[in-house]
């Protein structure tokens, strides 16, 4: 089986999956195999549930007659069929990727977007080398934009994703201490995530540019062409401000309050009104659409519970990112207490880094500092250090957390999510 021979079943498909168990009629199962699982087994199954066809890497499981195929790996054969069908493609494609903030600047662009265009976008976090491949997959003859979340936390990975999304336009939202392990330092986070530059570069797309940002400005000197917000002489000039913690942007005197909590979402919406204005949507629907958009996913999300104000944002954490949310926690009024989790992925940098965090939210002030995570309990001598969130939601069936506003920030595989149901 060769892509020019699968492709005209995949146009006849609903969708693709990995997944056994969300299988519909009419959709492509690709049957991916792991240590622990061999998921060509479910084939048959996966037909009788109703699938067009089923994709295997293991011969004894190709049965043609039931439009099951052999191939030799699943993973190539989906990236390649993704590749074959950007190709057919004729919408514009955004590429996306960043140390912070990705996925809440993807979700502002196709809000942004979807007020004038029909768009096709990444879903959750299905931002990697499978990720990216089923998102283009699912673009369909009705969408006009895709905006393709890209994600790494290693060299030559956007690399691949760029290959196969082709994006026409590209932005990096920042450059952070995100992922040092694998990146091999900051230095390497600047040029895996300049890896989107360079295809962009050496394919003459667009790339959008924060101008206030100096590894953007040096990354993209004296290249064309490129959308420009920032400065006041930039394409699109934004100013911020705040009303009672929830950042906004301001557009020509028309003043744009987001739900989003933190100033490290300002240049978050900048980017999504900057695409917005260059796909000729009109300030007003912009505003319309950013006012609209409410975080629920974890990132920037502001709970009120019980008369207390929650800030959730535990679906990542690193260095950057986590000094940002404690600079802004602090600015909030009343009584303040934060839980703060481990930064994973960070190497050998890790203890120092977590001092670093540390000190900071001592320095800053806080009523109550509480840590979760072994990194931090290594450093951290106080009674409120806890090495896993189990043992945090037990000291809080004892202990009630008293104050006014209460921050949760930590990186994913801290799970501090299963806390907010004890405070």
């Amino acid at each position: 089986m060769n892509i020019e021979q699968f492709y005209p079943l995949f146009l006849k498909s609903g969708k693709v999956t990995i997944d056994s168990r969300k299988i519909e009629k009419n959709d492509i199962f690709f049957a991916f195999s792991g240590e622990n699982f061999n998921a060509a087994t479910l084939a048959e199954k996966a037909i009788a549930d109703g699938a067009l066809a089923v994709i295997v890497e293991q011969e004894e499981f190709e049965n043609k007659e039931k439009n099951i195929f052999y191939v030799h790996s699943t993973l190539d054969f989906l990236q390649n069929l993704a590749i074959h069908h950007r190709d057919m493609l004729k919408i514009p494609v955004i590429g996306l990727t960043g140390s912070n903030g990705k996925t809440t600047t993807k979700e502002l662009i196709h809000a942004v977007l979807s007020e004038k265009y029909n768009v096709q976008y990444t879903y959750g976090n299905l931002n990697n080398h499978i990720g990216v491949p089923l998102t283009i997959l699912s673009v369909r003859p009705e969408h006009e934009i895709a905006v393709i979340e890209m994600g790494a936390n290693h060299q030559k990975e956007i690399e691949l994703l760029c290959s196969i999304s082709r994006p026409d336009y590209g932005y990096i939202t920042n450059f952070g201490k995100a992922h040092l392990e694998g990146f091999g330092g900051f230095e390497g986070v600047i040029k895996g995530k300049s890896e989107l530059y360079d295809y962009l570069k050496a394919a003459h797309k667009t790339i959008l540019v924060n101008e206030n940002d100096e590894i953007q400005i040096g990354k993209t000197e004296n290249y064309k062409p490129v959308i420009t917000f920032g400065k006041p002489d930039s394409d699109y000039y934004f100013e911020a401000f705040s009303e009672d913690h929830f950042v906004g942007i301001s557009y020509q005197n028309i003043q744009i309050l987001s739900k989003l909590t933190g100033n490290y979402n300002f240049t978050n919406l900048c980017a999504a009104a900057g695409f917005g204005l260059h796909f000729g949507i009109d300030v007003n629907q912009i505003r319309r659409a950013l006012e609209r958009y409410t975080p629920t996913n974890m990132r920037s999300q502001v709970v009120k519970k019980e008369g207390r104000t929650l800030v959730l944002d535990t679906y990542n954490a690193n260095p950057s990112s986590m000094t940002a949310s404690l600079n802004n926690f602090i600015t909030f009024e009343g009584t303040k207490t934060i839980i703060i989790g481990d930064m994973l992925e960070l190497g050998a940098e890790s203890e120092a880094e977590h001092r670093n965090i540390l000190k900071l939210a001592q320095d800053l002030g806080f009523d109550m500092i509480i840590t979760v995570g072994k990194n931090f309990k290594n450093i951290n001598p106080s009674a409120t250090a806890f090495e896993s969130t189990a043992d945090l939601t037990e000291y809080l069936k004892q202990n009630t957390i008293q104050s006014e506003n209460i921050l949760l920030k930590a990186s994913r595989g801290i799970s501090l999510e299963k806390a907010i149901d004890f405070i």
